[in-house]
């Protein structure tokens, strides 16, 4: 291998999965430390040297989050349709087609049941690799099942956020989950039980305007791009330039939008000890 083709392994993608290229090394998107990716991964996809949290796949997420051997799926079957017959470059019944054999599952969310040290929750997990986590119709059916089986087995629930927001392809059928998932959670506070948001890198658009901030404790990782429109496309509506580290967790952190800031290795255990106190509240 060249000197030249050692760079050539580096992702791209500033907050990428790291995968393990014939050179085995990575480079930090953040500081540019070189690291050998094993390190990369014992340290839960974060950069050792500056702390920055990668973007990681489902199986890492459910691996980080639930007690070994405790994640069941629910809903594997639901599968989305094309009630619109929408065609931009491609049809969307193609794109999904590609995405399902890409992603092997048919949506962007992954629901179902686990423990969480010892403590029976409901769970659905965003796949930002799957239309980029977008949200439509078998999402938000996804998540309304989920509440519904959290009220049925009296559990809290958590969903992991990581989306662009709602998707283009259903139109005003994706812009109703908002309104859908909004109104179920609404009846999963009346029962008294929890609702845990994680937002992660990024969550945008209809996920944060609807369902992600309205968690009863909102978590977010160190660094996480978190708003509704782009940064760019705010700064051309306000005609002025946007403050420093605007729409990262931090900043909404400082500014009241979110209630804490947890670190990926401590992920597991503060949702644990939140589930343990509203469920002593309740």
């Amino acid at each position: 291998m060249g000197f030249a083709d050692f760079f050539k392994n580096f992702k791209k993608d500033d907050r990428a999965v790291p995968q393990a290229a014939p050179s085995h090394w990575v480079k930090c998107p953040s500081c540019n430390a070189l690291m050998y990716y094993k390190e990369i991964i014992a340290q839960l996809h974060t950069c050792p040297k500056c702390n920055f949290h990668m973007r990681i796949g489902l199986e890492d997420r459910i691996a980080l989050m639930c007690d070994e051997g405790s994640f069941v799926e629910f809903d594997k079957e639901l599968a989305p349709n094309d009630p619109l017959d929408f065609v931009d470059k491609k049809s969307y019944k193609k794109r999904i087609e590609e995405y399902a054999k890409k992603c092997g599952r048919p949506s962007s969310i992954l629901s179902g049941e686990c423990t969480i040290e010892g403590i029976g929750a409901q769970i659905a997990l965003f796949d930002f690799n799957f239309m980029g986590g977008s949200l439509a119709s078998v999402e938000g059916e996804k998540i309304i099942r989920a509440i519904s089986r959290a009220i049925d087995k009296r559990q809290g629930l958590v969903i992991v956020s990581t989306s662009g927001g709602a998707r283009m392809q259903e139109s005003t059928y994706s812009l109703m989950q908002m309104a859908k998932t909004s109104a179920a959670l609404n009846a999963l506070s009346e029962a008294h039980l929890p609702f845990i948001s994680v937002l992660s890198d990024p969550t945008l658009g209809g996920v944060s305007a609807s369902f992600a901030f309205l968690g009863d404790l909102i978590m977010a990782e160190p660094g996480a791009m978190i708003g509704f429109a782009g940064a760019r496309v705010i700064k051309q509506t306000i005609g002025t330039d946007l403050p420093q580290g605007f729409q990262t967790a931090e900043f909404l952190l400082e500014h009241g939008l979110i209630d804490m800031i947890v670190q990926r290795k401590d992920m597991k255990k503060t949702i644990a000890q939140a589930l343990e106190y509203f469920k002593t509240e309740a």
